[in-house]
């Protein structure tokens, strides 16, 4: 008898469509840092919006703010990487649903705000202090390495306040460089309006990916018969070889036995 196995079936459909809150435990970084970004006042963002009516609608800036935060608290500061992780990752989704925004929106949305999101990325880290986190995700809260439960109810000098504010705008200044970058490098590389992970036309749609494949299904296969039969023809010459050696040596013999004898 046969094993069995869990069904699979990846083209599955929903009968209700599905809400990615659903796959993700409430206690996940992710709704931490939404819920906090949610009390920033960005009012200094949309003003330049404000300014330039015309054009496609933005992307709300609460929805980028908390995107960028969360991407490097999670150590991805390519926009290329962010776009990915949209598109792949349930935690980034939570923040951006279905609506994903291009590569280069992220990198030109830093761009543009690069001041207000510092002040901003260092009001998050000041509110999380308060809370009584130690770290946000890969980033450092707590300078002083005191934990959380006694950093939480120990009071803070003025003069060590603006220290430990100096030293987190420190932290999120490396960041955004570090994010810039990483995107300098990756439009030198692959292009400005390009990923540099996509996939050739072909292969982009499922009808010609699918013929394309079974394509080079058939040429490996082709290149493997002609490979073992390369190699049984070397073998028959090797084979050949071995019994001329074979017959040489016999006559060989034969007439050092016929030389004997005389």
């Amino acid at each position: 008898m046969g094993k069995t196995y869990r069904p699979w079936n990846p083209n599955q459909q929903y009968l209700l469509p599905p809400s990615v809150q659903d796959w993700l435990p409430e206690s996940d970084l992710v709704y931490f840092i939404l819920d906090t970004v949610k009390t920033l006042d960005v009012q200094a963002i949309m003003d330049k919006y404000e300014q330039e009516p015309r054009g496609f609608p933005p992307y709300h800036p609460v929805m980028m703010v908390a995107l960028l935060l969360y991407s490097y608290c999670r150590g991805v500061f390519s926009s290329r990487k962010i776009m990915q992780a949209c598109q792949e990752r349930i935690s980034f989704k939570v923040i951006v649903g279905d609506d994903i925004p291009d590569f280069r929106t992220i990198s030109d949305f830093r761009k543009l705000h690069l001041t207000e999101l510092k002040g901003l990325f260092v009001q998050v880290l000041r509110l999380c202090q308060e809370a009584g986190l130690v770290k946000l995700g890969h980033i450092a809260l707590d300078g002083t390495k005191i934990k959380a439960n006694a950093s939480r109810h120990k009071a803070m000098s003025y003069g060590r306040m603006l220290k430990e504010e100096q030293r987190l705008t420190e932290e999120i200044t490396e960041l955004l460089e570090k994010a810039e970058a990483i995107d300098r490098q990756e439009d030198a590389e692959y292009g400005k309006d390009r990923r540099g992970d996509e996939l050739p036309e072909e292969l982009a749609r499922r009808q010609s990916r699918l013929q394309r494949i079974q394509e080079a299904k058939k040429a490996l296969e082709a290149k493997a018969k002609a490979a073992a039969q390369e190699v049984q023809q070397q073998r028959e010459q090797e084979n050949a070889g071995n019994d001329e050696k074979s017959m040489r040596g016999r006559k060989t013999q034969g007439r050092f036995r016929d030389s004997c004898r005389q």
